[in-house]
């Protein structure tokens, strides 16, 4: 391990105030709930009341005729791919799915799954119209738990599907398992056989929602012209731009997305919902349309994370994590595409393991179709890992964070997929955990336990694209197309200022239209500050050469005569000539016309992040209620380009860990009726159930950005899971395997124990 000598930063590192701020606090904000186009009607969603049953009839006729109604629609008014089968082969496929997501075509496949729509001049008019929709069901056997389905007597949600396997294989009988993968390196049972201990669990966790405050929405007027406007809430305007045109079959250029102030996403708000259906209402009645989902929508139409099935074996010889097998079956819900490849390729990352062998399975149920949330994938596969992990220490003696010290990765350590880690701060991160006040006091009291966890998550790059158009008064507008969530603006502004050595406050960030800025990928993945801070930083290498190219004809020299500095322009050959970039943005007219720089990228060397976790409880043994008393979230960020931010993130994931890990969780009847899907029924930690969660911050700086960014929003909730799970066994005495493990569950099993 080296030490990185830590660069000075003027604007990097400290804490301004973000630009959108006032605008938020004081709801002067605009959301997607608060367009208002001329001539706007609304639109309702008639949703399946039966989690798996195909569709025999349909009749809108009532509906259509009712007063008010000026529009009904469904899967029939969605131009399909059927007929481009050969053309497109898989991509045909894919948006047969996703247009059959939006609104069903000949069976729906979880309840609250769409099934026709009706503009109205009133919300209540559509609602209305709604019970008038006659769909004739013919209901099917329902499978909502993942092993279930994977059973090969499984009612089978697409009689089409075969198991697609790595290297092209597809098996010969229809099945519900999407996808089979699998990662191997070693020789696993050699290293069982020597080792000093072995550990083997099964572990369940359930479907969990984003639990974002803000409903999806969407508001489309499709134009005389043949163009589409869409305002949404979405975490990537291209994104949606690039389904809308699959789904309608219509031109990219012609498709407008406007992206609105967003209420919170965390992955869930990357996939469309609503805008097709609002696009083909808008087109079928020549007026703007606007949906919004309620809450009860949101939970059974929109897309939580997997549920899962993972059984684990590990082994440590001499105190070293040695060799792991594992089985990861993930639910997809309704159509293929969980993040079981994601688990699978991030549970071991914390570890320098030669012997492995992890088969990750993508299973479909009768659930809604899963979406990302925050680091898909990995704190499920963490919970089972670490949770292994814990168990061999205990056995073995050794303290938890010792032992993964011995067993960390570092530089060159390859993943499961064969890459090698470049330059990382997993082992600076748990130096600093173990190091720390938290870990270093004791832990009293009866009832009480503490857990420690690790976690990794990739990071993202993608492609990114900006703007810094330099005014004639020295201030800059950014024009960015990234959705701000966490305070990209102010992480952009600030990477740009440090880039110009100006002032932070004189660049204005702006989060453009697809229309008015080159292409940009969601913000997700924890990509932004990132990728989009990559794109600013070459950008404003572009203002500056082009400042030094202008400073050089003011003064009648060579360009490579001119340096930038500090803020200033200044003549090699003539230490007196000197601008600074106000003084020459006000000559730009003169000098050769407006400066503007640019830069679209697709940007590498993202660089991976690494956590651990430190948590206290305490678990009353006569209510089963688990308090977490004290926690500590140590994380490498590369470099903290907004320390606040960097903070708020950390503590953001961990307390959606703690309601993952206590209390959250989609709860299915036999039937595939979601039970709880009210945030009243859906309990999701409040500012009473969680302590001051502290964070230390370690910069090991990412090599592939100028600056060292990491992504920082994905990774702190990946430990969580597990962290807790350890307390409440080294509090209890038992081992909780099932998420969430809620005062009921934790009772029963104590009881059990008596």
């Amino acid at each position: 391990m080296t030490t990185v000598e830590k660069p000075v930063y003027s604007v990097i590192g400290t804490r301004p105030i973000r630009p959108d701020g006032v605008e938020k606090v004081t709801g002067k904000a605009q959301y997607g709930a608060d367009v208002h186009l001329p001539g706007m009607i609304y639109g309702r969603i008639l949703r399946s009341p039966h989690a798996h049953a195909r569709i025999r009839s349909i009749d809108t006729s009532a509906a259509a005729k009712h007063p008010g109604v000026l529009a009904v629609v469904t899967h029939g008014d969605l131009p399909a791919a059927d007929d481009r089968v050969e053309e497109l082969g898989e991509t045909a496929v894919n948006v047969r799915e996703l247009s059959s997501n939006i609104l069903a075509s000949d069976k729906v496949l979880y309840r609250g799954h769409a099934v026709a729509a009706v503009a109205a001049a009133s919300p209540h008019v559509a609602e209305e119209a709604l019970a008038k929709i006659k769909v004739d069901y013919e209901v099917l056997p329902a499978v909502v738990d993942v092993r279930d389905a994977m059973r090969e007597d499984a009612p089978l949600l697409n009689e089409a599907r075969r198991t697609k396997s790595m290297g092209g294989q597809v098996s010969d009988r229809p099945s519900n398992i999407a996808s089979h993968n699998q990662f191997k390196a070693g020789d696993v049972e050699a290293a069982f056989a020597e080792a000093d201990v072995v550990v083997e669990r099964e572990f369940t966790t359930k479907m969990v929602h984003q639990g974002y405050v803000e409903p999806q929405n969407a508001t489309a007027a499709w134009n005389s012209d043949g163009t589409l406007t869409v305002y949404t809430s979405t975490q990537g305007a291209f994104a949606v731009r690039a389904q809308l045109s699959e789904i309608l079959r219509h031109p990219l250029a012609r498709i407008k997305v406007v992206p609105m102030e967003i209420g919170g996403g965390f992955g869930g708000k990357t996939v469309v919902y609503l805008d097709p259906v609002a696009a083909v209402l808008s087109k079928k009645t020549g007026r703007p349309v606007k949906l919004t989902m309620n809450r009860a929508e949101v939970f059974e139409g929109t897309g939580p994370t997997s549920g899962t099935y993972i059984k684990i074996k590990a082994a440590a010889k001499d105190g070293r994590l040695t060799a792991v097998k594992a089985t990861l079956a993930y639910e997809a819900g309704a159509y293929p595409g969980s993040s079981v490849g994601a688990g699978a390729m991030t549970m071991l990352s914390p570890y320098d393991v030669e012997n492995f062998e992890i088969d990750a399975y993508d299973v479909v149920v009768n659930k809604p179709k899963t979406a990302a949330y925050r680091a898909p994938g990995a704190p499920a596969a963490a919970f089972a890992t670490e949770s292994a992990v814990d168990e061999l220490t205990k056995k073995l003696g050794i303290d938890p964070l010792d032992f993964r010290r011995n067993s960390a990765s570092r530089m060159g350590t390859r993943m499961v997929n064969g890459i090698a880690f470049p330059r990382i701060g997993n082992e600076e991160t748990l130096d600093a955990a173990i190091n720390s006040p938290h870990y270093r006091s004791p832990i009293e009291g009866p009832n009480r336990g503490r857990g420690v966890a690790s976690g990794y998550w990739f990071n993202a790059g993608m492609q990114s694209s900006v703007t810094a158009a330099v005014n004639s008064d020295g201030t800059i507008n950014l024009i960015e197309g990234s959705t701000d969530i966490g305070g990209t603006r102010a992480s952009l502004a600030m990477q740009l200022a440090e880039t110009l050595s100006v002032p932070y406050e004189t660049i204005r960030p702006t989060v453009a239209d697809t229309d008015s800025v080159g292409h940009n990928d969601v913000t997700g993945g924890s990509r932004t500050t990132f990728a989009s801070g990559l794109a600013v930083y070459e950008a404003g290498m572009d203002v500056r050469r082009q400042m030094c190219a202008r400073a050089a004809k003011l003064w009648s020299v060579d360009p490579d005569d001119v340096v930038y500095e500090g803020g200033k322009l200044r003549c090699t050959k003539d230490s007196t000539r000197e601008l600074t970039f106000s003084e020459l943005a006000k000559q730009s007219a003169r000098t050769g016309g407006p400066i503007v720089g640019k830069a679209s990228l697709l940007a590498r060397g993202a660089g991976g992040a690494f956590a651990t976790h430190i948590v206290d409880v305490e678990v009353d043994p006569e209510t089963g209620k688990t308090t977490i008393l004290r926690y500590t979230a140590v994380q490498d960020v590369g470099t903290a380009i907004h320390p606040a931010y960097v903070e708020g993130q950390i503590q953001g994931g961990v307390v959606q860990g703690i309601g993952w890990a206590l209390n959250e969780e989609y709860a299915y009847d036999e039937s595939g009726r979601m039970l709880n899907s009210s945030f009243l029924d859906y309990r999701m930690p409040t500012t009473l159930d969680v302590p001051m969660i502290d964070t230390i911050v370690v910069e090991v700086p990412n090599p592939g950005h100028p600056y060292g960014v990491r992504g920082v929003g994905e990774v702190p909730i990946v430990p969580p899971l597990a962290a807790i799970a350890n307390a409440i066994a080294d509090a209890t005495g038992h081992r909780f395997t099932d998420l969430p493990m809620s005062p009921r569950r934790v009772l029963e099993a104590l009881e059990g124990l008596e």
